[in-house]
This record gives C-alpha cells, sequence and structure tokens, in this order.
C-alpha cells in the first residue's frame, strides 16, 4: 500500500485515520471496516473481506451491515490485510452497490 494513496481502502484509513463511507445505491450511509482472519481458513491461508456498517437517516446510530465474501487472502492475517488494503475504493463501491442490489428485499 502506497501511503499517502487515498484511492485505495488501506491508503484511506492510512491518511484520513477514519474509515472511507459511502452512500449506496439505496440512498442510505455505509462506512467501511475490513475484517480478516485470526484463524486460517485452512492450512497457511487467511481470508479478508469488507463490512459496511449501515447508519439510520439521521447518521446517529448503526442498524445493520452487509459483508462481502473472503475477497483477498494470504499466508497470514497480515497478508490477507495488505491485500485487502490494495482494493480500489472504486472498487469498494462497486461491490457495496452489489451487495445491496442482491439484497434489495432486505428489511433495515
Amino acid at each position: 500500500m502506497a501511503v499517502g494513496n487515498d484511492d485505495t481502502l488501506g491508503g484511506y484509513f492510512a491518511e484520513h485515520k477514519r474509515p472511507p463511507a459511502f452512500e449506496g445505491s439505496d440512498g442510505a450511509s455505509y462506512s467501511v471496516e475490513m475484517y480478516c482472519d485470526d484463524d486460517p481458513i485452512s492450512p497457511g491461508r487467511y481470508g479478508a473481506a469488507i463490512l459496511f456498517v449501515r447508519w439510520s437517516a439521521k447518521g446517529e446510530e448503526p442498524i445493520g451491515h452487509l459483508e462481502t465474501e473472503y475477497i483477498a487472502f494470504g499466508s497470514s492475517s497480515a497478508e490477507a490485510r495488505a491485500a485487502l488494503e490494495d482494493i480500489t475504493l472504486h472498487d469498494v463501491k462497486h461491490r457495496l452497490d452489489e451487495l445491496i442490489q442482491n439484497k434489495k428485499d432486505i428489511n433495515w
């Protein structure tokens, strides 16, 4: 991850010291967190995913979340996280909108 490159997930966290946030295609506000396995999913293989926290209309409290499947992998938790940190924010937003589209019948 390039320090100061806030076009990537890890770069944004490093540059702004806070998680990125997006307006989803459903009009709701979401903040982004990274999830990395502490235990391997198979010997020597750790997974990492993105967790999108959905906020209430006034932004006062979380009211749900969506999460990707594992989208980055490594031989350690740190390696999986580093791979996840390299994902562009454009890709993160695209993944959020795909999850919303696939969960459009969800009742928050």
